[in-house]
């Protein structure tokens, strides 16, 4: 039975360790993204474009480790609810690296035309929305949800800078057509990073329910005791 014990502590471990590696592959395409985007290089947008097999590879690969975990060891509460939520993260991180796909997709079109805006919101949107899927991240790995509960919180904020880029941008069109197009671009690269936040909030969701077994999607969670 210890053995037992130890194969699956084994096998969770090296089950986290993927995830954090497709975490870091997913953010490091999102950071370059943005860097392409706000330096106007094209070689750093077709490298996220071009880059997306790693990603899928683990992607498939951690589905097939947390079916096996689920079908040899049929494990029960905290540990089950910690495959499932492994699952459902790695489907999290794999829409990102999607994201990022589209987020350089948009750059590519806006880099082709002069500058709307000196970007500043968007890289802070870019600089939030990684911080939050590695904090994410890392309170699925610490079973920490106060800092699953921060990532809940700078949700909030994302959504204000997309707002407030969104309503700056439309300035810009209304007083000048040429901009209608690349602006546009940039209102999309912002619901992007938007949706990346979502996915990052989605993670510490499932870490809150792996750990307390309290659903917080459609309801603010109540105060989680030490």
């Amino acid at each position: 039975m210890e053995q037992r014990v130890r194969h699956f502590q084994e096998e969770l471990d090296a089950l986290q360790a993927r995830l954090l590696e497709m975490g870091g592959l997913a953010e490091e395409r999102v950071r370059v993204a943005i860097q392409g985007l706000v330096q106007r290089e094209p070689a750093l947008i077709e490298r996220v474009m071009r880059g997306d097999e790693p990603l899928n590879e683990l992607h498939i690969e951690v589905d097939s480790r947390c079916f096996t975990l689920l079908a040899l060891y049929q494990p029960m509460a905290t540990d089950l609810r910690a495959i499932v939520a492994a699952v459902k993260i790695n489907t999290d991180l794999e829409r990102v690296g999607d994201l990022a796909v589209n987020i350089a997709e948009a750059a590519r079109r806006y880099v082709t035309h002069a500058p709307v805006k000196k970007l500043i919101d968007i890289p802070q949107m870019g600089d939030i929305a990684q911080t939050m899927l590695r904090d994410a991240l890392d309170s699925f790995v610490r079973r920490d949800t106060r800092l699953a509960q921060q990532v809940l919180n700078e949700d909030d904020r994302l959504d204000g800078l997309k707002t407030q880029v969104f309503r700056e941008l439309l300035t810009y069109m209304l007083h000048d057509p040429t901009t209608v197009e690349p602006a546009l671009d940039l209102i999309l690269i912002s619901r992007q990073l938007e949706r990346i936040g979502d996915h990052a909030t989605n993670i510490a969701e499932d870490v809150i329910f792996m750990v307390s077994a309290l659903d917080v999607r459609h309801h603010p969670p109540a105060p989680i005791s030490e």
